[in-house]
Order: C-alpha cells, then structure tokens, then sequence
C-alpha cells in the first residue's frame, strides 16, 4: 500500500513511522524548508503519548531530548503547596510525561523516520487533491504531483487537507490567550522532575525547571481573542500584558514573567468543533486536522501519536481502506471528543477568586480499551469493545 503523508509535524511524522512499521510505502510531505519553524514553543508528552511512541518503537529517539517529569504540585494564588503526587505512570521510565520543546519533538522524530527510509520531502506545500477510484493524488505549489493508494492529511490546525474533506469548517476561539517563555532563572527549592501548576487569581499558570536550570513557563489567560498580528507582538509587550495578571499573587509566576527577556510568545487556545468529518474517499485526516483542542489538558501531541498507533494498525488488520478508515474513527473519535470538551469547559471556565477554575484536568491512567488500541500485537477490531 502507497501512502502519501501530507504534513511532517508530529502527526505526520509519528503516522508515518506507524504506517511503515505496518508495512506501507510511505512519503511524507511538509510545507515548511526544515524542522526549526516551531522551535520556540514547549509541550509535555503525557504518559499514553510515551506508550504510543513505545509502540512505534521510537521511544529512544525521544528521550534523547528534553527531560522526564516525575510529579505534580498545586500551588494555590499564596504560593501555598495545596498538592504533590506522582504524575501519570512515573514507575515506569520510557512512560514518564516528558517535556521538551516541539521543534526537538519534531527533529527527533524526523530523525527516526529518516534512519528507517521513510521519504521526506520538504518545501512541498499541498494545493489541491484528486480522488479517484484508482488512487489519490497531491498536486503541489510548484507544480509537482504524487499518487498513492490513500492520502492522510496531517497538515495541523490550519490544514489544507481538512478544508477538502471538509469545507468551511475552521477550529474557534476557546476562550483563552496561552503564553509560552523561558527563563534561565529557576525557582529556589524546587523539586526534581516536578511540573508545578498555579492556581492565579487572574490567570492559570504552570511551570517545570529543566536539569539545566532553564524554567519552562506557560501561562492562560481569559478574555478576547488576540487580534491579527497580536501574536508577532514583540517580548516586551506581551510580558506587559501577562504581568499584571500575576503581580498580584505570592507565587513564583510573576518573577518568571519578568525575567524571560525575548523567550515569550502568545497564541489563542483554539478548538475544532465536535463531529467534524474525518474522512472522505481515500482521504483521512489525524492529529489537529482532525479534531484540534485547547491546550488547557496538555494532550494534543499525546493524542496524535496514539492515532498514529491506530490508523497503522486499522489499515493492517481490516479488510480495505474504507473499512480500516470506518474502525479508526470509532476507536479514537469518543477519546478525542472527550478531550475536546474537558479541554475547551478548562479553558472557558468562569474564573473567580474564590472559585478558580482548574489548572489542568489529570488524566486517568490508560484503560483496557486503549491498552488494546494501542498494543501492536493486539488485532485491532471493526468495532471497539465496550468499557467494562
């Protein structure tokens, strides 16, 4: 089977080392020259994300970068500790959270994939698809073209490929500025492999110190979307903004603002509306094109490396595309709704001092069914079973 992959992010590059493990020919297309174009922003992998990418066998190549994260604090709006237990599956080394800047996700990924002759081509930017009975082909901005048996977009947020699956759906505000910086200051005291979450009276805010001292800082904030062009706003002007949102608590948060120089950036917390199709002819969609959430629960990246896991497997083990296709989507589409509507009720929640929302919404340790979704020697069926 010929697969063409059209986006080299996570997504992409995690399905890719998914489908070629399955057995397909994959090539990869990504629109941007390199790796380095999202550098600059952080995430954390959960630990259902580190059992998908132990399935892909790419484990070893994501933990040579960034840093584990064993445990999780709460402090309230006095810098008071309300919480500090472990965090996700921490007994278990290649399943600790891991947090690292996606741009080292990226590479490392990228890297992977590489070393086991998956194709990437770069500078491909996708324009258009013809779908056919025979095949599916990508035409591309400079005139190229390539046809395969399916075509996966995993082209992101702002995908291409969606708006020909789908046309006229857009993800929408959520509700909430994220900010993102680091700082080479570090709080004192703090414990090792800790990611600490703030309870603000003005705004929600986490943190994690690296084993180089660098402070990993996000903070979310309520109230307008940020206007056009907000987002290339210069450092300066958005710890502006971020600052009195925090000055007025005894925790660690403002200090950090205010110490990260250049290293801030902003972006609005964005969702996909439920029920967005995900499928049409020999064209599917994974990761953010397909069903794109706030950031407020930290999944985005975890949830489509386990797609990755999944599509692989519903394309080896059911018989034909559409059928392959049909399975996936019942398999991950409640998974990813689910996270959709805790993530986006988190990110919209009202926001009081005497009832502030929750920071973060920890995740359940992984159950049956996505054990078995996720297990490669485990068929996966047409219909998912159901929850015991």
């Amino acid at each position: 089977m010929r697969v063409l992959v059209i986006g080299g992010g996570i997504a992409g590059t995690a399905t890719a080392l998914g489908l070629h493990k399955a057995g397909a020919d994959v090539t990869v297309f990504e629109a941007h020259p390199d790796t380095a174009e999202d550098i600059g922003a952080f995430l954390t992998l959960a630990s259902n994300g580190m059992r998908a990418l132990a399935e892909l066998d790419a484990t070893n190549a994501v933990t040579a970068v960034g840093f584990p994260l064993t445990s999780l604090r709460l402090l309230d709006s006095e810098g008071a500790e309300q919480m500090n237990g472990p965090l996700g599956e921490a007994g278990v080394p290649a399943l600790r959270y891991r947090c690292l800047r996606r741009g080292e996700l990226n590479a490392a990924l990228q890297g992977e994939a590489a070393r086991r002759g998956v194709r990437l081509c770069h500078g491909a930017r996708l324009v258009s698809v013809t779908d056919g009975s025979d095949g599916v082909t990508a035409h591309f901005a400079d005139g190229g073209t390539a046809t395969a048996d399916l075509l996966v977009g995993a082209d992101g947020l702002n995908s291409t490929v969606r708006g020909l699956v789908t046309p006229g759906t857009a993800p929408v505000y959520a509700g909430q500025r994220v900010y993102y910086g680091y700082t080479g200051t570090a709080p004192a005291a703090d414990p090792a492999g800790a990611i600490t979450m703030v309870r603000g009276s003005g705004a929600a805010f986490g943190y994690a110190v690296s084993p180089a001292g660098e402070t990993y800082w996000f903070a979310r904030a309520g109230g307008d979307p940020l206007p056009a062009g907000a987002a290339t706003a210069p450092a300066a002007v958005l710890r502006e903004q971020l600052l009195p949102l925090l000055a007025e608590d005894a925790t660690p948060a403002a200090d950090l603002v205010a110490a990260s120089g250049d290293a801030i950036m902003v972006t609005n917390a964005t969702e996909l509306p439920l029920g967005t199709p995900w499928h049409t002819g020999r064209v599917l969609l994974v990761g953010d094109a397909a069903h794109a959430a706030s950031p407020a629960t930290g999944q985005g990246a975890s949830m489509a490396l386990e797609d990755a896991v999944v599509l692989a497997k519903a394309l080896r083990d059911l018989p034909g595309p559409q059928a392959a296709f049909t399975a996936y989507e019942r398999h991950r589409r409640p998974r990813v709704e689910h996270n959709i509507t805790v993530s986006g009720g988190l990110s919209r929640g009202t926001r009081t001092p005497s009832a502030p929302a929750p920071v973060m919404a920890r995740p359940a340790e992984p159950d049956g069914r996505l054990l078995r979704q996720l297990a490669w020697d485990a068929p996966l069926t047409a219909v998912p079973p159901e929850p015991h």
